[in-house]
């Protein structure tokens, strides 16, 4: 018989030579178990305190190109945006927010100020399974359950995720379905049920928001450069499968197959039609992200840099999505939601190689470490400005992110139980930064800041700075009031349900 061959030697996270090495990793594995559910509840109560305590917008997309149409799909009335009435999006999104709506309806919820809890509280539950697949990510490039969690962490507690969590957003929708797409199919060790349900997924994103496309093209550059012909092709054809699926679903609702992608590319790409909400210059993804959340976003990349020789195809995917959006002329901070979970999920492939070689206590600490950093950004989500998050940074840069219009919303929502209220003036805002009739909700008309005079006897009621209220004042929000200018209303029946 051959003589015993001695131990080859491991890393001291993880070796088993040492007495007290396998104890030791069970434990970090208890730990990161531990740390994981702590994030994800820490995360879940953070979005679920914003969904709850914010009546504001960060952009009016967040309600004209899900929540009202949604509302008009279930409830029969809304105001319609512009993409809809030239095709320029799909229904998958607000199909998906009627589908939370009128669940919500059948359960008995139809108060705006209820059934709106519910849709932000299931969209920021959405992140928090965003959060879960961002740790699937990094453990599927090789991570450790603490390194994984501790990275999860970053997206989970950190300020700008958070701030974006409830809002019913295309980025919010189709985050989830990136990160577990990618982490069912990137790894070269997936079976080939996980690579095509990860496909699937991927499929699932573009149909959400058709930006998405770049994570399947990187998907297939990916296979491609492993040499994964067979799981390349198959990939290719269940993505073929779900282009179908969104050419088909715009033939049945647009009348043109892919007219929502034709429509919105020769808006945008060939028109440059976004550039009229501004233009900034490649710098200011990394530089506002750093204004919303210094720590994280140094942390961040360096762990991500890490992880190049650990995770380079998913860094390469990363990368690309994160340039291709920089390069473009319009930016907005929420266009990069998608790609946030899989810096997490890098950051924590990268944490993994500084833990290993640490001993059990001093990996426990850095690790611990990067949460605490993360959750220090997520205590101090609510200090947000909009020059923070890069919005109005050249007229309201030192105004809060939260709440904007939270006022009027929240006067809509008392306008709500007025059985009286016959029609309704907004005087005190532009009526697309409204909650419209998502929080309106009430089938009679909404007139816009420079919609009839109030002596067209179209609406009773108005919403309005205190100092111009007439008659009896019902309801009080900050400086705004709704007031009572008469009883009953003229009929109007040249009321348009388009957003002006």
């Amino acid at each position: 018989m051959p003589p015993a061959q001695p131990p080859t030697p491991t890393s001291s996270a993880s070796s088993e030579a040492s007495p007290g090495a396998p104890s030791d990793a069970l434990s970090e594995r208890h730990l990161g178990r531990a740390l994981l559910v702590g994030v994800l509840a820490v995360g879940a109560a953070f979005r679920i305190h914003w969904a709850l305590n914010d009546d504001g917008l960060y952009w009016p997309d967040e309600v004209y190109q899900s929540l009202e149409p949604a509302h008009r799909l279930v409830y029969g009335y809304g105001l319609v945006a512009w993409e809809f009435v030239e095709g320029a999006r799909n229904w998958v999104l607000p199909g998906l927010v009627a589908g939370v709506l009128g669940l919500a309806r059948l359960l008995g919820v139809t108060t705006p100020g209820a059934y709106l809890g519910v849709i932000k509280g299931f969209f920021g539950l959405v992140g928090v399974a965003t959060a879960w697949g961002s740790w699937r990510l990094a453990r599927s490039q090789g991570a450790s359950e603490l390194a994984a969690a501790a990275g999860t962490s970053l997206f989970a507690l950190a300020a700008v995720p958070l701030y974006f969590a409830p809002r019913a957003l295309s980025e919010n929708a189709s985050a989830l379905p990136v990160v577990l797409g990618l982490a069912l199919a990137l790894p070269k060790a997936s079976t080939r049920r996980a690579v095509l349900a990860g496909a699937c997924l991927l499929g699932v994103a573009v149909l959400l928001r058709l930006q998405n496309g770049i994570f399947c093209v990187g998907l297939l550059g990916v296979l491609a450069a492993q040499r994964r012909w067979r799981a390349a092709g198959e990939s290719l054809a269940v993505l073929a499968g779900w282009a179908f699926a969104y050419g088909l679903l715009d033939r049945l609702t647009w009348g043109r197959w892919f007219h929502s992608a034709l429509v919105y590319l020769d808006f945008n790409i060939l028109r440059n039609g976004a550039a009229g909400w501004g233009t900034a210059p490649f710098s200011y993804y990394g530089r506002v992200l750093f204004q919303g959340m210094p720590a994280v976003t140094l942390l961040t990349g360096a762990l991500v840099l890490l992880a190049a020789r650990r995770a380079p195809g998913l860094l390469a995917v990363t990368a690309v999505f994160f340039l291709l959006h920089a390069l473009q002329p319009h930016k907005e901070l929420r266009f990069l939601v998608p790609v946030l979970p899989l810096f997490a999920a890098l950051a924590g492939v990268g944490l993994d190689t500084v833990l290993t070689g640490l001993g059990s206590r001093l990996a426990s600490g850095a690790a611990l470490g990067v949460v605490v950093v993360a959750a220090v950004s997520g205590v101090r989500a609510g200090r947000l400005t909009f020059g923070d998050v890069g919005q109005y940074e050249d007229s309201r840069p030192k105004v809060s992110a939260w709440d904007d219009a939270g006022d009027v919303n929240r006067l809509l929502l008392a306008a709500s139980g007025l059985s009286e209220v016959c029609g309704l003036k907004i005087e005190a805002a532009h009526l697309a930064w409204t909650g419209g009739y998502s929080y309106f909700h009430r089938p009679v008309p909404l007139y816009p800041h420079n919609g009839p005079t109030r002596g067209s006897g179209l609406f009773s009621h108005v919403i309005t700075p205190a100092q111009y209220a007439p008659g009896e004042v019902v309801a009080r929000s900050g400086p705004l009031v709704l007031a009572r200018l008469r009883e009953g209303c003229a009929p109007d029946p040249g009321y348009s349900w388009r957003l002006p």
